[in-house]
């Protein structure tokens, strides 16, 4: 995420509203107030303190040059554990033509291989077809159900657990990416 995208990403949330806000953590104050250019440059500083210590892989998707979404590998664990939770959103400008599939096959394909993550995990609510079928294509595995799991869009919500090991990758996202995109 580069400084400069501040005005950028500000215009690109606050446009998708309506898109976004019943996947996103709830919050008492008023989605444009948290979406100011203020607001990304506290945002980008907080992911850049937790990357350069570990425990966050943040990435900024661009289509076309212009800012259109973000992946974000959270909740680094190391150890014997070695995981993430896998994180995104897009803008609906671009959705349906297989760009956030692609920029999470990049992610975990980055995690697994030089960041030494052996487990990825995606939590989603069970009402969220797209996302649902963007990490079932990729290989995720439905573990569970957490109920009343998080405080999204004003209400406890239920979250279907997904996840992905290295050794369900079989090589590279990107290659199971590309023998499922359009031709």
């Amino acid at each position: 995420m580069r400084r400069a995208d501040a005005r950028e990403w500000a215009r690109v949330r606050t446009a998708n509203e309506a898109w976004l806000t019943p996947w996103e953590p709830s919050s008492p104050v008023p989605w444009r107030d948290r979406h100011t250019p203020a607001a990304y440059r506290a945002m980008r500083r907080a992911a850049g303190r937790r990357a350069r210590v570990g425990m966050s892989l943040p990435f900024a998707l661009f289509v076309d040059g212009r800012l259109a979404g973000q992946v974000t590998v959270d909740n680094v664990v190391r150890g014997a554990l070695r995981s993430g939770h896998l994180g995104y959103w897009v803008d609906s400008a671009v959705a349906g033509r297989g760009i956030a599939s692609l920029a999470v096959a990049l992610v975990c394909d980055h995690a697994f291989g030089p960041v030494g993550l052996h487990r990825l995990q995606a939590d989603i609510r069970p009402e969220n077809g797209p996302s649902r079928r963007l990490v079932e294509r990729l290989g995720f595995r439905q573990e569970g159900l957490f109920r009343s799991y998080l405080d999204i869009d004003g209400a406890w919500r239920d979250h279907l657990a997904y996840a992905l090991l290295v050794e369900d990758t079989a090589g590279s996202l990107l290659t199971r990416w590309r023998a499922q995109a359009p031709r």
